[in-house]
């Protein structure tokens, strides 16, 4: 009867008031909707398709791309450090779980106890067990295990954003090694065929059909381009190393790359602008963030309030640890304790108006970081669009340039043009050429780009 007295204020008010401080998810998605407003469609006029492949990397058709994108989401190190902070998070709301069960804990002590005389000294065994559980009559530790809970997910979308990220990067990497391989084949061919004119300029030098100053002009050139080919053989190796620091890899710029880069994939589907927000693991990460800061007021709040907690204790005491149990030596204990703040200088208070700026610092994150995705998409779709329309001019730029430079080496030859002239028109041949590719490059990744903004799976 005693017992159950003790139990039956602080129950109740836990009955009556248990839904007092915990959110309204209500309120959680009013902040959500309301901190931004997704449009009906895009600004840039795209075809719209229903859905987003998850084999989109297949459609590059490169066999080697993925193998180095699997290995990099193995050994890539910052990858690992971002999935221990995972493991972390999990733990901690684990942990604040943990606060909503009751507390056991046994202790043992002996004590000896005589004078300096030396006196037969007094000796004592003790044995107990200390049993407390905290009403959480105001949903403050709920609040707290949903705070905790919601930043693991959190960590968890960071970690899938991380994986896509990374993927994005070994993938442009990976392009960027192959472009560099390849402008330096171009630039071995300017040279080789600096080198060749050379030649032709020398013999007609010897024959008195050419001046010094042509010569001279030539020779400039040839060294010109042997720079050129240095300066861009730096660069792939540069390539080279960061690509495999991505990969986990020690940075020798020995990894074996193909000599071409893979053909254009077709334009992914946009979808619509709402979709966005339920795909792109940045944007669950803000969503997740919002709904903590959104419990960890409620946890401020509660923490103004009374606690009630129970208390129990079971123990004996004796001379000799074979009697400590014995029913003559045994107490027991059992309280209802309230603690309620009375003055702490404005401590809690402070921490409720923390956690208010905390919570609107979450919902304008989750504004600015959909903000962001959005402009992504729409800068990613208008950016291949450009990129198409520069493609076809570049390419008729390397045409007509071909073109003329095969005419103007034959008129050279016949004495028809100068040498300058000759030089003028290969520069701008592999100038053309050199930009074509570089084009190309960015058009596959414009489409790594936009695959990564809209979400896409890795």
């Amino acid at each position: 009867m005693k017992m159950s007295k003790l139990i039956a204020v602080p129950v109740l008010l836990m009955v009556v008031t248990s839904c007092v401080v915990p959110p309204k998810k209500a309120d959680i998605d009013q902040a959500v909707n309301t901190a931004i407003e997704a449009p009906d469609s895009w600004d840039t006029k795209i075809q719209q398709v229903e859905s987003i492949s998850a084999e989109w990397l297949a459609s590059f058709n490169d066999p080697v791309l993925l193998k180095l994108i699997a290995e990099g989401q193995t050994n890539n190190i910052d990858l690992k450090v971002t999935a221990a902070n995972i493991e972390k998070a999990w733990l901690l709301a684990k942990q604040s779980g943990s606060t909503l069960k009751p507390q056991l804990d046994l202790s043992l002590n002996r004590t000896q106890s005589g004078n300096v005389a030396g006196d037969p000294t007094s000796r004592n065994v003790e044995v107990g067990l200390a049993a407390s559980w905290e009403l959480d009559v105001w949903g403050r530790l709920r609040a707290g295990v949903k705070a905790a809970e919601a930043s693991a997910q959190a960590a968890e979308a960071d970690y899938v954003f991380a994986q896509y990220s990374l993927s994005a990067n070994i993938a442009k990497t990976y392009l960027q090694a192959i472009e560099a391989k390849q402008q330096a084949n171009i630039a071995r061919r300017n040279q080789a065929i600096l080198e060749k004119t050379m030649g032709i300029t020398k013999l007609k030098y010897d024959n008195g059909e050419s001046t010094g100053q042509d010569v001279a002009l030539n020779r400039a050139d040839v060294a010109s381009a042997r720079e050129q080919l240095i300066q861009i053989e730096g660069t792939e190796r540069d390539v080279l190393r960061a690509l495999e620091v991505l990969l986990g890899r020690y940075p020798n710029a020995k990894l074996q790359l193909p000599d071409a880069l893979p053909d254009l994939p077709g334009a992914p589907p946009a979808n619509i602008p709402s979709e966005l927000l339920e795909r792109r693991p940045d944007i669950i990460s803000a969503e997740r963030k919002i709904i903590s800061a959104f419990n960890a007021t409620s946890n401020a709040k509660a923490a103004r309030l009374p606690r009630f907690s129970l208390t129990s204790s079971l123990g004996g005491a004796s001379k000799s640890l074979s009697d400590v149990l014995n029913s003559t030596n045994v107490l027991w204990q059992l309280a209802a304790n309230l603690v309620t703040p009375l003055f702490d200088g404005d401590r809690l208070l402070i921490d409720v108006e923390i956690a208010n700026v905390e919570q609107k610092q979450a919902v304008l994150t989750y504004a600015q970081t959909t903000l962001t995705a959005f402009s992504e998409v729409e800068t990613n779709l208008d950016q291949g669009l450009v990129l198409t329309q520069r493609e076809t001019a570049l390419r008729e730029v390397f045409a007509q340039s071909s073109k003329a430079s095969r005419i103007a080496e034959l008129s050279y030859k016949e004495g028809e043009i100068s040498l300058l002239d000759v030089l003028q028109i290969q520069q701008q041949t592999f100038a053309a050429e050199s930009n074509l590719l570089s084009i190309q490059r960015s058009q596959l990744e414009q489409r790594i780009n936009l695959y990564l903004a809209l979400g896409g799976s890795w």
